[in-house]
């Protein structure tokens, strides 16, 4: 008998541990980010930005999340300098949000084409096979509902045409 129990004391365990899907829906972009804990660097360039309101605003957002691996990989000084910048460093935020919800199923429809982004130029997002792509950035993850909109997790900081 008490092995026969063992597999629903488990299967409670986890169901426990996970987060239901209204929960997920009550949390924001900022909070969702915060809670994964790999966006330190991502959180506090949008404080310094001055864009944490915004992107805590109802939306809808689309934010393609740079991680903190991401943003290591800029160029030497370039990172420091953005973040001295508020300007530049607000334009490039903007860069990785587009106003709306785009989806992964959304992506496969644009067939390549641009999409406006908040800070004002177009971001090429494209499927490329089964993988999501925009610009140069890889998503990494796609489709995480947060209930001001919704993140796509990439592996490298995009920078606004000219930047």
């Amino acid at each position: 008998m008490r092995k026969q129990l063992l597999p629903f004391v488990g299967a409670a365990i986890v169901a426990l541990a996970l987060p239901s899907a209204s929960h997920a829906q009550n949390v924001d972009i900022m909070e969702t980010a915060k809670a994964a804990g790999n966006f330190k660097t991502f959180e506090k360039a949008v404080a310094d930005a001055g864009l944490t309101e915004t992107l805590k605003g109802s939306g809808p957002f689309t934010v393609f999340l740079p991680t903190d691996a991401a943003f290591a990989k800029l160029p030497p000084g370039r990172l420091a300098a953005l973040m001295k910048d508020k300007s530049a460093l607000k334009e490039v935020l903007l860069y990785h949000v587009v106003t709306g919800t785009v989806t992964a199923a959304h992506i496969a429809k644009l067939n390549g084409n641009g999409k406006k982004t908040a800070e004002g130029a177009d971001a090429q997002i494209m499927m490329m096979g089964s993988d999501i792509m925009i610009n140069n950035a890889n998503v990494t993850k796609a489709d995480i509902k947060a209930s001001n909109g919704i993140i796509h997790i990439i592996d490298a900081v995009m920078l606004p045409p000219g930047k």
